[in-house]
């Protein structure tokens, strides 16, 4: 049966139609007959006890530069759709987490994906430290001093922002290096965050696993390579994709974790495994879906799509 879609989401004409993971969802509920309509964080509103948006109807097509019609602006209900997708990108700052408050109102009346309670409350960088058993040895802290301690002990170490995402910001301070007082005071200076400081993981260099989770299952990974002379291996910076599989570690850690996320409401999911380690679990825009296809020929949109439909 037809349902109803909304994507909260970044400009759709600017989308990369051969990477962009939220574009081949909407292309997956097209496929299967659903309506899609599309708006943007800025356009939505609480409105006389509703939660509306600003959005357009839309068309997709795997046409560079054709690939989406729009049609006119209109005043959205969003109590009237079955579904909505709560995927703009981060940074997850106040009004990331405004938009999670305001589509919490839609209960019961429409599923959001992911779910926007705890989508707020389980951050990236914050939900692995509830499994301390599988995370590389980790400290968040603002101040100086617990930052140089941890230095003090793990020698090489990865700093980067609490809330940062794609790579920005993360710095490597091997043993010799004497900037970690100075990146501290640019920090400080920009917002009022802690910061996250890691034991360096020379692993990276062989790639940095992005595992994908549907409702809480692992269903495939890619290795994500640094380029040469990069530290960090994010596709936004210049990471390169290439197929790998799914160690007896990995599906561990998928075993531990997989409960919690399913409980949460958190259907689609992408951790980061580095040297076997755990270290990030993304659940508000994950992305890797066109490139597992590519690699696997696991279409992971059809199987998010299988779960959510499964909940209405």
């Amino acid at each position: 049966m037809s349902k109803k879609v909304a994507f909260q989401m970044d400009p759709m004409e600017a989308v990369n139609i051969d990477g962009d993971s939220t574009f081949h969802l909407a292309m997956e509920a097209q496929d299967r007959g659903h309506e899609i309509y599309y708006h943007t964080p800025s356009k939505l509103a609480f409105e006389d006890g509703k939660v509306t948006a600003k959005g357009q109807k839309m068309i997709l097509r795997r046409e560079i530069g054709k690939h989406v019609d729009l049609g006119e602006l209109q005043h959205l209900d969003l109590h009237e759709f079955d579904v909505v997708w709560l995927r703009q990108d981060p940074p997850f700052d106040m009004g990331y987490i405004t938009t999670t408050h305001l589509l919490d109102f839609l209960k019961p009346d429409t599923l959001v994906v992911n779910e926007p309670f705890w989508v707020r409350n389980y951050p990236e960088k914050l939900l692995m430290l509830q499994f301390p058993d599988l995370i590389p040895p980790t400290t968040i802290a603002r101040d100086l001093d617990t930052l140089k301690a941890f230095r003090a002990v793990h020698s090489d170490v990865i700093v980067k922002p609490l809330y940062g995402n794609g790579g920005a910001g993360v710095f490597r301070l091997p043993p010799d290096d004497r900037n970690i007082a100075s990146l501290h005071e640019l920090f400080t200076s920009i917002n009022t965050e802690p910061l996250i400081i890691q034991k360096f993981l020379p692993g990276v260099s062989n790639g940095d696993k992005r595992v994908i989770l549907v409702d809480g299952e692992a269903v495939g990974a890619i290795n994500r390579v640094p380029a040469p002379g990069e530290t960090r291996s994010n596709m936004h910076v210049g990471g390169r994709p290439e197929k790998v599989g799914l160690t007896t570690q990995d599906l561990e850690i998928c075993a531990a974790i997989g409960p919690t996320l399913r409980e949460k409401g958190q259907i689609f999911v992408g951790i980061d495994v580095i040297d076997n380690y755990l270290t990030e679990i993304n659940v508000t825009s994950p992305t890797g879906l066109q490139e597992l296809q590519r690699f696997d020929g696991t279409n992971v949109a059809g199987l998010i799509w299988d779960a959510i439909e499964a909940k209405l």
